[in-house]
């Protein structure tokens, strides 16, 4: 493998995951066989023998679509600048990211809600750290003909009705108390949800669950959620693909899949009463209510504040503490550096919000307790 990869094909198990550089002839007879066999047959090496290719690092990583947006435009950026190090990633989902993970078969995994103790049970590459990559939001999408450029205000108890399958069209008095002259239709509603194990679904619940007791009661917070109402997508782009194709819809994805499509993305109330939608301001302004987390205290939804965006979340990268070999760890805790740090300038790019200071430090404590089996990997 060489280059940048984002597909779906399966990795192999985690012992056969690289350990260590490749030389560039990784299957079949190398370079150096070759030369070594036309010498025994001539008698002389020749001079004109090529030289050995540099030694690269793959590292494989699953999980996130939330993820995928920025890691599409940071990775390729990174291999760019190291030819060293080789990078592949699968938007499978953040369950499916964790699986992966806890299975051995990929480097890392990428999830926009930690990984529970019951999901790194057994994990193959022993005690996990999670590492925070990035900040952003989940966007309420909707796509009803007719509003003439209208943007739509919810307020949570509303968006929980309209999930729960109670608030079935949209001219129903509970939104157009929210939107007078909107010329909302009488049109039913469909919803669409993900139909994956998904971070995304884990914020947006997690977010619902604190607004409606309704909600919390009949579908709680989860990856994956017995949902009471709609239709299923996979993956952030399936379901921001369904909104734009399905009339009179609504969903939720991370916002910069519904930046530049036709549907539009709804003002929220937030705790403070205020309209808000996702800009990176507003995103910043939820973060900044709660300026410090952990990988078992995250949650930064619904957050006091006049200007914050109340569906905002932290993403996370999950890497074993102890790494298989000193070149596959020094490459994967460079990259997460960089990620971390220089490179959240790609994700401001797509409207991601830059990580506040104290979250690139609690990424680095955490990197900096990552080992090999020749010892600690700190710089």
């Amino acid at each position: 493998m060489s280059g940048w990869d984002h597909g779906r094909g399966a990795r192999p198990a985690f012992d056969a995951l690289p350990g260590g550089p490749a030389t560039g002839a990784a299957h079949g007879t190398s370079a150096g066989s070759r030369t070594a066999a036309l010498t025994a047959c001539t008698g002389a090496a020749t001079s004109t023998t090529p030289p050995r290719a540099a030694a690269v690092t793959d590292l494989a990583g699953a999980g996130s679509t939330f993820d995928a947006p920025f890691f599409n435009l940071a990775f390729p950026a990174y291999q760019q600048a190291h030819s060293s190090t080789a990078i592949s990633y699968d938007a499978v989902g953040s369950s499916a990211g964790i699986t992966r993970f806890a299975a051995g078969q990929v480097n890392f995994g990428a999830t926009d809600v930690p990984a529970s103790p019951a999901d790194l049970a057994g994990a193959r590459g022993g005690t996990a750290l999670q590492v925070p990559v990035d900040l952003g939001a989940v966007a309420v999408a909707y796509n009803v003909p007719g509003l003439n450029g209208t943007r739509l205000k919810l307020t949570g108890p509303v968006l929980a009705k309209i999930f729960l399958g109670q608030v079935t069209k949209w001219n129903d008095p509970a939104l157009a108390v929210l939107n007078p002259g909107a010329g909302l239709p009488d049109a039913y509603i469909t919803v669409v949800h993900r139909s994956d194990g998904s971070g995304t679904t884990y914020i947006f619940s997690n977010y619902l669950s604190q607004v409606s007791p309704a909600w919390a009661k009949a579908a709680g917070t989860g990856r994956s959620l017995r949902w009471p109402a709609g239709t299923g997508a996979d993956g952030n782009a399936g379901v921001a693909h369904a909104i734009e194709t399905i009339p009179y819809s609504i969903g939720y994805a991370e916002t910069s899949y519904t930046r530049g499509n036709a549907q539009g993305y709804a003002a929220i109330a937030n705790r403070d009463g205020n309209y808000v939608t996702p800009t990176p301001a507003a995103i910043a302004a939820d973060a900044a209510a709660k300026p410090a987390i952990s990988a078992q205290d995250f949650s930064i939804v619904n957050q006091p504040g006049a200007a914050a965006y109340p569906i905002s979340g932290y993403s996370w990268v999950l890497i074993s503490a102890r790494q298989p070999s000193e070149p596959a760890g020094q490459a994967l805790v460079s990259l997460l550096s960089w990620l971390t740090h220089a490179g959240q300038s790609y994700a401001a790019s797509l409207g991601y919000v830059p990580m506040p200071a104290a979250i690139e430090q609690l990424a680095s404590a955490t990197l900096a307790r990552v080992t090999s089996p020749a010892g600690s990997l700190a710089s």
